[in-house]
């Protein structure tokens, strides 16, 4: 297995979040909205998902730029974002390295029409767990975040495969907790997370599948 990044947690603990207000709120009614993926999910109230997520210039690049030093990413490489959104990380990718080979994959029909048009035409609409149409080794690098944890555990298995598979190197962030506090919290919060996971038990999937990658855990606090 990799080793753990930290890519992302500066970026996740910049946000503060009401737990108890959100567990209070209807939050059944809200995960059933949520987990259809489509517009409320993304730019409905904040109830349901993400409030409106808008593109803010500059607000991924951190990240774009640790993924394109940390593996090497240069004119002609090939990168897979396995539950893309709406590819904000994508398009910031292509911004710092325009001659990047950008793939995606992405559910959501929504968030597929806010996708860049240079991005655009390589991103498919398709479930993670689903068998990824690349030969293996096809892509230099293979990315997830925020995604897999939405799984549950025997479609998260098929997904962490796939990216075994045709990524020669992978980097995955997903949510976790180390305490009780961080599990309330995660519970309280997510709205269509399936896999509970303590970082210990990912670590141990992880390896139990033979995962090759990179990890990243964000928490909430």
């Amino acid at each position: 297995m990799g080793i753990e990044r930290n890519f992302i947690s500066k970026l996740h603990n910049s946000t503060n979040r009401k737990y108890l207000e959100r567990m209070n709120d209807n939050k059944i009614h809200c995960m059933d909205i949520a987990k259809k993926y489509e517009k409320k999910y993304w730019d409905g109230d904040r109830r349901y998902g993400y409030g409106g997520y808008k593109y803010i210039k500059g607000r991924w690049a951190i990240v774009a730029k640790n993924l394109i030093k940390n593996y090497k990413l240069k004119a002609g490489s090939k990168i897979l974002d396995v539950g893309c959104g709406k590819g904000y990380l994508l398009k910031e990718l292509l911004i710092l390295e325009p001659n990047l080979k950008i793939y995606g994959i992405e559910p959501s029909k929504h968030a597929q029409k806010f996708i860049d048009k240079q991005i655009k035409k390589n991103i498919l609409i398709q479930k993670a767990q689903k068998k990824l149409p690349y030969k293996n080794n096809y892509f230099d690098l293979v990315i997830s975040l925020a995604t897999l944890h939405n799984l549950e555990i025997f479609d998260l298995a098929k997904a962490i495969k796939e990216i075994e598979r045709v990524g020669k190197k992978k980097y995955i962030m997903l949510e976790s907790y180390r305490n009780n506090k961080e599990l309330f919290n995660l519970q309280c919060w997510a709205l269509t997370c399936e896999t509970f996971f303590s970082k210990n038990e990912w670590i141990w999937f992880y390896r139990y599948l033979k995962y090759s990658g990179d990890y990243e855990f964000i928490y909430f606090n």
